[in-house]
């Protein structure tokens, strides 16, 4: 019986028509031994009847359970008697059976077929993936994915982009994160390296002369994994030629407005808001900082100039900062979650977390005592404290403070939601950019500087002279796309000159001469025929479909995801490789003994 419609496809209009449908037998109820059969298909469901009259459909019935496929030929009737769904597209009509094939009998499935699986455990939904695919809800992600996919390879042709596919095959630049290694049997004891992204390559393209290329490019990063991160995933690659920052502002910004208009029909506004990384890290603590709701950070330095409290005077005269927020209507909080809070400061760096309640119109606090009248009096004006209020301070180093309290301010966030004080819209989407990123981070273990992007990112003009007298005081030409406190993606213009890139990887980065050769020498001696100036952008594929179906893990949004331990458990992936292809590759594995 060949297929002629989808179960979602059929209304009253088709009344009296005959059809076939296929599918799997989404639930059966039996009313007075007649048969209701809702058929589910990837499009949605169409209701079955099956009359034990028809002796040929009888003798099948047994054979009809949930999950088993099933192809149906019948005739089209009107619902009557008040039995229309209107919840189901297909709720003015039943299909009443004169034929059925059972395709395939089903076993009963390890966990139930709608929403109440996400209940169950995610291991057990893994290992039996391709039952969780069929689920409404997983299958609508896909095809969401799909639309974000296709609307950004539609707006880029638009744009006049080429889409070109880099090598997955590529060598170890260990600046990053860790690498995959692949071993290589045609060069015994060398070993390609899984790209983290198409950075070089699509360089490369733009000294080739592209200008414009992009592609929805696999990347591979083996560190250790969370909600928003997997061993593989996908960024959206761009890089273009003969364009600064406002070019690229621009750009993303009209591909942002053109996927959320066709996945999900929102108008989203443009320009976006724009903010330097000082002002993010000192406002909000964090440098992706969620817009859709205040508690902003205060700098207390001047109230606590002169102050007998010995903790903060002492933060303040080594050169430290004082950070605080209101978390306004949060002075009811339980000591177990101002524990939790505490711990949360404390796995920054922080030694407490020090905090002023207002409770019944007075001031409670252990370091209360140590505040004079006046300083009492400024910490009520400059952090607007009212009754119900709680305040919560940081002294330390002023990255460190602002790190703390960002971390404490998205907690505090979270316990004023739960008590129905703060609202935090998931259809309210706060694009913002990041900008004016130091170039260079001192890394103290390493005893030099390192890039706080990447080493290809070019310095502001006007900085260049501080890469010899004060390289932490360079700005990059880096920029970062953050919403709702997610980090959609980062890019830069790129330095295109060879005399300022061998100078940032030796003189700035230390990278010794002969590395930098083995390494780079190739880009640097592209650079020397004509290169362009550059720049380009790579977005998270994954986070944004996330985002998009506002789910809350990335593993939702990938077909065949890995769990926490890099374990793909349908396949039981990775494997253990036999002892003739580990001779065949000139390797050997070596295990920590707790695992020989």
């Amino acid at each position: 019986m060949k297929r002629t419609h989808h179960c979602s496809q059929l209304r009253a209009s088709d009344q009296g028509s005959t059809v076939t449908l296929c599918g799997w037998v989404d639930s059966v109820r039996d009313h007075g031994g007649i048969l209701f059969v809702d058929l589910r298909d990837r499009e949605g469901l169409t209701q079955i009847v099956l009359d034990p009259a028809n002796k040929g459909l009888e003798a099948q019935f047994a054979s009809i359970k949930p999950e088993s496929v099933i192809a149906v030929t019948g005739k089209v009737e009107e619902r009557f008697g008040g039995t229309a769904n209107a919840k189901l597209a297909t709720g003015e009509i039943e299909v009443h059976a004169v034929e059925l094939e059972i395709l395939n009998v089903s076993k009963t499935p390890p966990f139930p077929m709608d929403d109440s699986a996400d209940k169950v455990s995610e291991d057990l939904r893994m290992t039996h993936r391709y039952l969780d695919l069929r689920r409404a809800t997983n299958t609508k992600m896909l095809r969401m994915r799909h639309a974000t996919s296709r609307a950004i390879r539609n707006y880029m042709d638009d744009q006049a982009f080429i889409e070109i596919e880099t090598p997955m095959l590529f060598k170890s630049t260990p600046e990053g994160a860790r690498e995959f290694l692949v071993p290589s049997r045609m060069n015994p004891g060398a070993f390609y390296a899984l790209p983290q992204s198409p950075q070089q390559y699509k360089q490369m393209l733009m000294v080739g002369g592209v200008e414009r290329y992009y592609q929805l490019a696999r990347c591979f990063r083996d560190e250790d994994l969370r909600a928003d991160r997997q061993p593989e995933f996908t960024q959206v690659d761009i890089e273009l030629s003969f364009i600064d920052r406002e070019d690229m502002y621009e750009l993303i910004e009209g591909l942002m407005k053109r996927v959320w208009k066709d996945v999900i029909g929102v108008d989203i506004e443009t320009p976006f808001l724009r903010m330097s990384y000082y002002d993010a890290m000192n406002r909000f603590g964090v440098d992706k900082p969620d817009m859709r709701f205040d508690l902003e950070l205060k700098d207390c330095a001047d109230i606590f100039a002169n102050s007998g409290f010995k903790v903060f005077k002492g933060t303040l005269d080594s050169g430290g900062a004082i950070k605080a927020f209101n978390a306004k209507g949060l002075a009811d909080l339980t000591q177990g979650e101002l524990r939790s809070l505490e711990d949360s400061a404390k796995a920054l760096g922080a030694k407490g977390l020090a905090f002023i309640k207002s409770v019944g119109g007075e001031w409670k606090s252990p370091i209360l005592k140590f505040f004079s009248e006046e300083e009492k009096a400024a910490i009520k004006e400059q952090l607007q404290v009212e009754d119900g209020d709680i305040v919560f301070f940081a002294a330390t180093e002023w990255e460190r403070a602002c790190t703390i309290l960002g971390r404490v301010r998205l907690d505090a966030a979270q316990l004023l939601v739960k008590r129905g004080k703060l609202t935090i819209d998931p259809n309210d989407y706060k694009f913002l950019w990041v900008i004016e990123f130091p170039l260079m981070l001192f890394d103290e273990d390493e005893g030099r500087f390192v890039s706080s992007h990447h080493p290809f990112t070019s310095p502001v003009p006007e900085d260049i002279p501080l890469l010899d007298s004060d390289p932490k005081a360079v700005r990059g030409q880096h920029y970062d796309l953050v919403l709702n406190g997610v980090e959609l993606g980062g890019g830069s213009i790129r330095i295109h000159q060879p005399a300022l890139q061998k100078k940032v990887f030796e003189d700035v980065l230390k990278i010794p001469a002969d590395v930098v050769e083995s390494r780079f020498g190739y880009m640097l001696k592209a650079f020397e025929y004509g290169a362009p100036p550059h720049g380009g952008i790579a977005f998270g594929l994954d986070r944004m479909v996330t985002i998009l179906t506002q789910r809350t893990s990335i593993r939702d949004v990938i077909a065949f995801p890995k769990n926490q331990k890099g374990q793909e458990m349908m396949t039981a992936s990775p494997g253990i490789a036999t002892e003739k292809q580990l001779r065949d590759l000139h390797i050997k594995a070596v295990l920590p003994k707790k695992d020989s």
